[in-house]
């Protein structure tokens, strides 16, 4: 038979064995003793490998980060082209035993091409698709953008001048075969505009090689 103790204000099952029977009188059922019960999550929420319920979440998180991670630096990559080069990533271990990135970079060649003004311009719009090309860029993407733009500008603003100075040149050049440049002091405005026709004439007879080109 079972009794019930009080012991330390909690109610314990006591178990009492009879005497074994004698002869074929059949044994009495013996009373089962539960297994010590334990509330703790720890306990209850172990998956089939032993993880408890925060090392499970723990290792979920990681995972999302590593993709998250991984994902970022690849679009990285993916646009900045030969410019970019490989993603590079820290770690850390997961309770599971495993290595999950959670940070990463992609360095970037970011220099503008020397005497190439027009080369500078399309490596800047590589370099700034870039650093814009995941889909929440951090701090550091948007300063190399920024960066991108302002070297950008100046060489779209050197591109300009040169192409003035060539323009410049050609309108020189152009104005000497006219006589333009010649001193035609003493000469009336009529006979200036006739020199000026006679030269105009004759470049425009002269083979189409010897024809000024002009700057874009």
């Amino acid at each position: 038979m079972a009794a019930l103790s009080q012991v330390a204000g909690a109610t314990v099952p006591v178990i009492i064995t009879p005497p074994p029977p004698s002869g074929r009188e059949k044994a009495p059922a013996r009373a089962l003793r539960p297994e010590p019960h334990d509330d703790t999550p720890s306990e209850h929420s172990r998956d089939p490998r032993g993880f408890s319920e925060e090392e499970q979440q723990r290792v979920a998180e990681l995972k999302a980060r590593d993709r998250e991670v991984r994902t970022h630096e690849q679009a990285h990559k993916n646009a900045g082209g030969p410019h970019a080069g490989a993603p590079s990533y820290e770690y850390t271990r997961g309770p599971d035993g495993n290595q999950y990135a959670v940070s990463g970079e992609v360095s970037i060649d970011a220099s503008p091409v020397a005497g190439n003004p027009s080369a500078t311009i399309s490596k800047m719009e590589i370099v700034i698709r870039a650093a814009l090309a995941p889909a929440e860029p951090s701090g550091q993407d948007m300063k190399v953008a920024a960066q991108a733009r302002a070297a950008k500008i100046k060489a779209q603003t050197e591109l300009r001048r040169e192409n003035a100075e060539g323009q410049s040149q050609g309108f020189a050049a152009l104005r000497q075969r006219l006589g333009l440049e010649e001193s035609v002091d003493g000469l009336t405005p009529a006979n200036k505009a006739t020199r000026a026709y006679q030269n105009l004439q004759d470049l425009l007879d002269r083979p189409a090689e010897n024809l000024v080109s002009f700057a874009a």
